[in-house]
């Protein structure tokens, strides 16, 4: 198996390789705005039910950077 073959089986899942590694940013993001949703609550309780709406919109715009990923890997040939 020579390099030219190599890098043919590689390029073939390329695109999925990248939304792999696009999901991990979005995963981080998620986490940070449950984690300091809850340490909000914590400090305040009377907050949660206002904090739990930011929390989910957070949510939604850190999701929308998945959603992207995954278009750009059917634009550039998933």
């Amino acid at each position: 198996m020579d390099a030219t073959t190599v890098l043919a089986q590689v390029s073939g899942s390329i695109a999925t390789v990248g939304y792999g590694l696009a999901a991990i940013g979005p995963a981080i993001g998620v986490g940070i705005v449950v984690g300091k949703t809850i340490e909000g609550v914590a400090r305040q309780p009377e907050l949660a039910g206002r904090l739990q709406v930011l929390m989910w919109i957070g949510i939604a715009f850190t999701e929308a950077l998945a959603f992207i990923g995954i278009a750009t890997g059917f634009i550039f040939g998933f």
